[in-house]
């Protein structure tokens, strides 16, 4: 990973989470409910569930990191779905009225071609759909 010691989730390496058994993932981690995980330095509050051919993760909140999490979860996700010939991953980060702003990730999500959009049950929140190709 380009010289970076690779971040790890919940103390799992990326190879090792995408080798765990799919009741597994379910239980752990597509469970459609909020769930408080660490990646790296940073604690996570976020939400994955598969909508028919779509991965759909929503990140309410991130404290912590700069170690390059949010690219981790970013190839993370892109593997997945490609293993599980995912057509899209659906992107939410609810980040658009924090108390406390962090510019950094604003320019980081609107280069990857995030938008500010109005969701029906969350409000305004970065949005992307990434086609799998």
């Amino acid at each position: 990973m380009s010289g970076r010691s690779e971040v790890l989730f919940e103390g799992y390496t990326h190879d090792e989470l995408l080798a765990l058994p799919s009741e597994q993932v379910q239980a752990m981690i597509l469970t459609g409910e909020p769930v408080v995980f660490r990646a790296g330095s940073a604690t996570i509050l976020g939400e994955f569930r598969v909508e028919g051919n779509r991965l759909r993760i929503e990140l309410a909140q991130i404290e912590g990191g700069g170690e390059g999490v949010l690219l981790s979860i970013w190839a993370l996700a892109r593997r997945f779905a490609q293993l599980n010939q995912l057509t899209a991953i659906e992107w939410i980060v609810d980040a658009v009225h924090c108390a406390q702003p962090n510019l950094k990730l604003r320019r980081v999500l609107m280069r990857r071609g995030f938008v500010i959009k109005v969701l029906l049950t969350i409000g305004e929140a970065y949005h992307l759909i990434e086609p799998m190709a």
